[in-house]
């Protein structure tokens, strides 16, 4: 087995940097800083045509160019405008709900060319006061707070975005530290966490995150989407996962919500047995260039001794080289630890999420890393969102999968 981190699919690390971070890393910055568009590539082995990290791949000046950044931008616009209801859970690393929220979103695009942004407000559903009559229902109360704009600064700056504008999908990491104040210690707990006591099962993130990333899927049924997010403690240990599941439009009586009565032996059996499918990498940044292209099969089984089994081939579009990685792991409730370092935490509506059981230790070690959202909206047919951070903890790409059950 390799030596890298695994997800549902397996990518080689990255070449020895010059200088290597330590688990201090994650104590000192809550944020690792971002990949320049410019920045020079490393050389590696091609030993696996499948890799979404950026190294060995020369930009392409002209995928670089400006009007197809901001086309790109605009096409991420438009897919994220309009008015989004749906709900907000938040569960701990073993998958348990801890707390869900009824949310709205509201998003709309201003200005033309380099100076086009998206203005989001969110809408948080608050609790019925104390103070309430009996028999009288109570008009609920939305509180409502404005996320950071996102502009081409801000996008190809500090958020690395990772966009597949075709796919309908993204990855973006801009300042949900901020998110998660306003969604959980002001929007959950009505105020600032100063010793007041907090819903039942809440569990509040650390200040200072290492990382915070969300991986965004698309419903191919419905105008439905899910933002999954990892919320990494400053030691690189997963503290909570957080997912707003959204239908876009007005008048929607009903809330898309998750159902948490399935239990772990049940959630795993949905992803069970070959799957066959296609991946796209691409590149962080406004520009999007592709890097490569993979056909995949992948085979997930649990033998007669209770442990879990997984194969992937993948035979590169471009090169032809068909690469197989076989590897075990075990389940536990809701919780699958694969050989290797790498976790997936198995959730409801047919979602899982999956990091490395430690990330400072991979970052110390030099090695690459990667955050999966999976998501199968309905039997048979699933989506994947791999993000992947070099050795420095830089989201350098991402890898989008749709797979189809055999």
């Amino acid at each position: 087995m390799a030596s890298t981190c695994h997800s549902l699919l397996s990518f080689p690390p990255l070449s020895k940097p010059p200088s290597l971070l330590t688990p201090k890393f994650f104590t000192q910055h809550s944020f690792p800083r971002s990949i320049s568009t410019d920045r020079p590539s490393k050389t590696r082995s091609n030993s696996s045509p499948s890799s979404s990290t950026a190294a060995g791949v020369e930009d392409d000046p002209k995928k670089n160019s400006l009007p197809m950044s901001i086309d790109n931008l605009r096409r991420f616009f438009d897919l994220n405008v309009g008015k989004w209801h749906g709900s907000f859970h938040q569960f701990d690393a073993n998958g348990k709900l801890m707390q869900k929220v009824s949310t709205r979103l509201s998003a709309s695009s201003y200005g033309e060319d380099e100076l086009i942004s998206l203005i989001q407000t969110l809408y948080i559903k608050q609790p019925p006061t104390s103070t309430s009559i009996s028999g009288y229902d109570e008009e609920p109360e939305w509180a409502e707070y404005k996320i950071k704009e996102t502009n081409m600064f801000t996008v190809d700056s500090y958020q690395q975005l990772g966009f597949f504008p075709n796919e309908r999908a993204f990855a973006l990491r801009y300042q949900t530290a901020g998110m998660l104040e306003t969604v959980l210690r002001q929007g959950v707990l009505g105020e600032d966490d100063t010793g007041e006591e907090s819903p039942r099962n809440l569990k509040l993130p650390s200040r200072l995150p290492s990382i915070v990333c969300e991986n965004c899927l698309y419903s191919r049924e419905k105008d439905r989407r899910a933002r999954a997010f990892h919320i990494m403690d400053p030691k690189g240990i997963l503290e909570m996962l957080l997912i707003f599941l959204e239908d876009r439009g007005d008048g929607i009586l009903s809330r898309p919500t998750l159902d948490s009565n399935t239990d772990g032996t049940n959630r795993i059996i949905p992803f069970l047995g070959w799957w066959k499918g296609h991946s796209v990498t691409k590149r962080s940044g406004v520009y999007g260039s592709t890097l490569a292209e993979a056909d995949t099969i992948a085979l997930l089984e649990m033998d007669d001794k209770g442990q879990l089994i997984q194969d992937i081939t993948s035979t590169s579009d471009r090169l032809g080289v068909t690469t197989n990685v076989h590897w075990t792991g075990n389940t536990a409730d809701n919780l699958v630890t694969f050989d290797g370092g790498y976790q997936i935490t198995l959730l409801p509506g047919g979602m899982y999420m999956g990091c490395p059981s430690d990330i400072a230790k991979s970052v110390a070690e030099s090695k690459s890393f990667h955050l999966e959202f999976c998501w199968l909206e309905s039997p048979g047919k699933r989506q994947r969102l791999v993000r992947t951070y070099d050795v420095e903890g830089l989201a350098v790409s991402s890898t989008y999968f749709s797979e189809i059950k055999l």
